[in-house]
């Protein structure tokens, strides 16, 4: 027997790992890295009513696109090719829970709640991944490298919409804006391949009917 071996799954398994994942994902607890929270250390800060009801909805609207990026990779890890780019994807998962974590802790801490249709973002999101990563895994990294050039994007507007005395949000998102950036490079140094302007154009529309749902539901 071999010193080292890698247990096959079968197709039953694969749909039973998967299911767990987008339990956890959506409803659960999903496993974090164990990294601590970047709000740890920093004060709660005095916002006002209407203050809190906004910085809720806005983290409601990253922990949405964290449920997301959660779907992306799961279903990018699926269908990659390369042993290595699996492991990617999956490591990439592991930390964005970490984000995953810290949102939900926040909104809780504003009064708010995460939104009611995180299951159908999981789902279309993890059809996206699934099909990526069919195309191929150049593909399906370009298709990281523009997400996440685009979630910064997202990051960097929200990051200027807190208020200024809210440092334990603002940690929040810096340090997941910083996440984001590594995944994006670690894609691109691995082959990832650039996106034709339709799809990036198609991506931006479809975050925009996401976000702009979750503020509200």
């Amino acid at each position: 027997m071999s010193g080292s071996t890698q247990r096959r799954y079968g197709v039953i398994d694969q749909v039973l790992i998967q299911v767990d994942r987008a339990l956890r994902t959506v409803c659960g607890q999903p496993p974090v890295s164990g990294r601590a929270n970047p709000a740890d250390g920093h004060l709660h800060p005095a916002l006002d009513e209407e203050r809190s009801r906004e910085t809720a909805r806005l983290m409601r609207i990253d922990h949405s696109g964290e449920v997301a990026a959660q779907a992306l990779y799961h279903g990018q890890a699926l269908t990659a090719r390369l042993p290595q780019v699996r492991e990617k994807m999956e490591q990439a998962a592991l930390e964005e829970n970490d984000h995953l974590a810290w949102c939900a802790q926040r909104i809780g801490e504003l009064g708010g709640r995460t939104s009611a249709l995180n299951p159908l973002w999981y789902a279309g999101s993890f059809a996206i991944g699934a099909c990526a990563g069919w195309l191929g895994d150049k593909w399906s990294l370009g298709f990281i490298v523009e997400t996440e050039r685009q979630v910064i994007d997202h990051l960097n507007g929200h990051i200027s919409r807190l208020s200024p005395e809210d440092t334990r949000s603002c940690a929040i998102l810096e340090q997941m804006r910083e996440d984001e950036l590594h995944h994006g490079t670690q894609a691109q140094e691995a082959g990832g391949a650039p996106l034709p302007t339709p799809v990036k154009y198609l991506m931006r529309l479809t975050s925009r009917v996401m976000t702009g749902t979750a503020y509200y539901v």
